[in-house]
Parts: C-alpha cells; sequence; structure tokens
C-alpha cells in the first residue's frame, strides 16, 4: 500500500502551469530538442536525501516536449547511461523506424552513442516519451516524460495543469530498491508496485491553477505497473474531454481510475473550488496534491474543446478477425507453453526463462506474430483476458476503438491507446491498419510484457 513515510510530513513544492511558448529551435515546421540520458540525483521533497535515478536532462520527470500539429519533431538524443537504451514515443502514429522498440524497430542506443528521432506530428493531445529497453527497469528508474502537441490556435494552453503520476519503491535511506527489480513475485503478479507516490516527481506539492473560470487537469500515468484512482474535493465531478490524446464526447465522473501509460484531460468548472487531489486505489485516501490558485491567470475563462475524436469508428463488415487469448501468471489456467519452439511447463518456463504469460499458447516476444494485416485493412484484435489479473494492453503505430468498461458496467465507444482489462474479459480492438511497419501489442504492466505478454501486428 502507498504510505507517505514519516519523512515526508510537512512538505509542499511548487509546479508551475504548462508553460509556452516553446524554449525549442522551430525553423520551417520542425521543432528541435535534446535529450541525454544518465545517472542523476533527485529528491523528492525539499531537504531529501538524494535519490539515485535515471533520468532526461537531469530531470524527473524528463523536459516536457510543446510541439504543434504539424511539426516535425526532431530529437538528438545522447545515452550516457551504462547500458544500451532507446526511446518509445507513446500514443504516436509514429513512422515506424522512430517508434523506439530495439531489436524490433531499431538497434539499441549504446553507452555514449547517440541517436536522432524525427518524425511529423499528425495528432494533437498528451503524449508521452519513455525507455522501451528493459522499460521494467529503466522507466522505474526515472526515463519518462511528456509530449504536449496543441493546435496552432488553442488559446486555452495556459490554462493547462500537467499531472505526471508515479510510485516509486524506496527503502528506508530513500534509494530505489533495485534488488526487487526482476522479482518472479512481481513479473507472475500485479507488477512492480511502489510504495512511495509522486506527482509531477515530487511528494505531495502544490499546484498552481487560476484563481477561477475553468481548467483543465491532463493527467500522465508513468507508473511501471499500478493502477491508480483520484477523487477532487471529496467527489467534485470532473468532465472528461479527451482519452489517450484523442477528444471525446464529454461525460462526467467522480472517480477517475489510471492504469500505466494512460492519460486523460479532465474539465474543472471552477478552478476556484480545487482544494486538493487524493489517491484513494487502496481504500484509503493519500493526499496527493493541493491545489493554489493564482491571480496570473485571466479569470472566468471557459476552454473551447473538441467533441469529436481523431477518426470516426471504421465499419467493421470485411474486418479481419485476430484473436488473442492470454493466459497466464499467478493463480492461472496455463500449465504450459511453446517457446523458442518447444512446448514446457509453465513452473520450468518461470525458473528458467523468467516467462510467464502466453499469447494463444505461445510465450510472447518480439518474434511472436500475432497477425499479418494487409495495409487499409480494418482489423479487430479479439482479446480475451484470461488471468487472474487485470493488464493494461497498449498497441503502437495506431489508436483502436473499444467498447470501454472502465467508466462503469455500461460500455462506452472510445478511441484509445492503451485498455484496461479485467480478469475474465472479453473486448473488441479494433482499428485501420493505416500505418505499415511492425508493431506491437503488449501490456503496459512493464513486469507482465517483459516476462512473455507481447507479441507483434505486422501491417504490410
Amino acid at each position: 500500500m502507498i504510505n507517505r513515510r514519516k519523512f515526508l510530513l510537512n512538505f509542499s513544492s511548487t509546479f508551475v502551469l504548462t508553460q509556452l511558448p516553446r524554449s525549442a529551435h522551430a525553423k520551417n515546421g520542425i521543432i528541435h530538442y535534446k535529450l541525454v540520458a544518465e545517472a542523476a540525483d533527485h529528491t523528492f521533497y525539499p531537504n531529501a536525501q538524494k535519490s539515485k535515478l535515471s533520468l532526461y536532462n537531469q530531470q524527473c520527470p524528463g523536459p516536457t516536449i510543446h510541439a504543434l500539429k504539424g511539426d516535425i519533431l526532431e530529437v538528438d538524443f545522447l545515452n550516457l547511461l551504462d547500458e544500451p537504451t532507446t526511446i518509445h514515443w507513446h500514443g504516436i502514429r509514429n513512422l515506424n523506424d522512430m517508434d523506439g522498440v530495439p531489436g524490433l524497430t531499431q538497434k539499441a542506443v549504446e553507452p555514449g552513442e547517440t541517436y536522432t528521432y524525427r518524425f511529423p506530428l499528425r495528432d494533437t493531445g498528451l503524449f508521452w516519451y519513455h525507455s522501451h529497453a528493459q522499460a521494467w527497469k529503466q522507466v522505474a528508474k526515472g526515463l519518462y516524460g511528456p509530449l504536449l502537441v496543441r493546435n496552432v490556435n488553442d488559446e486555452g494552453h495556459h490554462r493547462d495543469v500537467l499531472l505526471v503520476i508515479d510510485d516509486w519503491l524506496l527503502d528506508e535511506n530513500e534509494q530505489l530498491q533495485l534488488d526487487s527489480l526482476g522479482s518472479l513475485h512481481d513479473w507472475s503478479h500485479g507488477g512492480r508496485h511502489g510504495n512511495f507516490f509522486t506527482l509531477n516527481g515530487s511528494s505531495n506539492p502544490e499546484i498552481v491553477v487560476p484563481t477561477s473560470g475553468q481548467c483543465k487537469l491532463r493527467f500522465l500515468s508513468a507508473a511501471n505497473a499500478r493502477i491508480m484512482k483520484f477523487e477532487l474535493n471529496k467527489k467534485t465531478p470532473m468532465k472528461i474531454v479527451a482519452i489517450d490524446g484523442s477528444p471525446c464526447a464529454p461525460f462526467i465522473i467522480d472517480e477517475l481510475t489510471v492504469a500505466p501509460a494512460q492519460r486523460y484531460d479532465v474539465i474543472i468548472e471552477d478552478s476556484s473550488q480545487l482544494a486538493e487531489l487524493t489517491e484513494i486505489s487502496t481504500g484509503q485516501s493519500l493526499m496527493a496534491a493541493r491545489f493554489l490558485t493564482t491571480k496570473n491567470i485571466q479569470t472566468n475563462y471557459n476552454i473551447s474543446f473538441s467533441h469529436k475524436p481523431w477518426y470516426p469508428p471504421p465499419k467493421i463488415a470485411q474486418a479481419k478477425i485476430i484473436d488473442i487469448h492470454m493466459q497466464g501468471g499467478a493463480m492461472g489456467n496455463l500449465a504450459s507453453a511453446v517457446f523458442a519452439g518447444e512446448s514446457r511447463s509453465l513452473r520450468y518456463l518461470a525458473q528458467n526463462e523468467a516467462k510467464l504469460w502466453a499469447f494463444n499458447g505461445e510465450i510472447g516476444g518480439y518474434g511472436l506474430t500475432l497477425a499479418d494485416i494487409t495495409r487499409g485493412d480494418t482489423a479487430i484484435l479479439r482479446v480475451w483476458n484470461d488471468t487472474r489479473w487485470r493488464h493494461a494492453m497498449h498497441l503502437h503505430g495506431q489508436h483502436f476503438w473499444v467498447n470501454s468498461k472502465e467508466f462503469g458496467e455500461q460500455g462506452r465507444q472510445v478511441l484509445r491507446d492503451t485498455y484496461l482489462m479485467q480478469p475474465s474479459e472479453k473486448a473488441d480492438l479494433i482499428f485501420v491498419a493505416d500505418n505499415p511497419g511492425l508493431w506491437l501489442f503488449h501490456c503496459h504492466m512493464l513486469e507482465h510484457h517483459a516476462s512473455g505478454m507481447g507479441g507483434i501486428i505486422l501491417v504490410t
């Protein structure tokens, strides 16, 4: 269970509203950034001991990348870690060779080497970037950051409030518990859960919001595996207006569940009423942040937003159906699975290969092709979560429509890139395969992916 720890009492810090204009150099529609991955010390609250992390540009989270729809983003990346790494641009309908999956779409960037990512930004919204090399370890150490893409005529961006949430597993000296990385218990259960919560890299920060009028809270979960749940001011209504970057038909909730890698844009009608954000997934209330108003933001402002998703649901009469039967993990029904061409017992696979999850009876990985689809085809990933655990299923390079059960028993058709599936749930993830390449489909509980829950969708 997340706890505050006695040495975190009486802490406060300030995180300002998302800042624009952009600090990067823009020329001829190219927006340029430099990112450096390296070991770094970070303090989670004033006068804390320095925690040893791995960060981009010595920042936790990494620097917010700002861009406009239609820009070409160019990022010069330098790896100063002592191990290979890459950057995945989560939620971006990317060029396949820029997707950042080592051993699939690019070679890993070795220590001391550089690599330039360069790709167009076709959609507005909140995205993020993170390591995709041993992500279960490197993301846990802090290698991630937000990416915000807006329209050129977006006049309400100054009322955006970015909330990057994460949990960390720290020892009594405020250092990451490294010995527990790779724990088969975590890999076979719900993934790596932390004991220490942060928002925007700090514990219990004070968040600046406008004095009055509407504001937009933009949630992003960088957690390895923990599924978090939030409420405002003891059930203040929240209007969801975008999911995983894409606009949606607005709807009201009083509790917001955010799985790893998911993003939500939430409109608050009167920011002057904001007092506190609490995390309630454990059944207890943990203070996540306090809100402070500022007189520097125009009051009584109404934010304009689109109700239209990026594209409508496709017709499915001629859709190609791809059955994906998810099995494995603790207390599951998977006795054996195929790995490297041989059928092995799950006990053998766990003890000798650290493999615990399977798609269609095969241990997943970059060598497991789930489907070969022709570009332009409509595809349905017919996914059955036949396990005892929840899974945040993410598709690279495409977005899919799903009759989501995340907001109550009654389904809601939404467009997203990461869907939280409940145990025993069956769901159709529907998309038009308009982006060619080798695209990963995997669980974003990063320990589940590392231990077999992933495969490839080939679009030719």
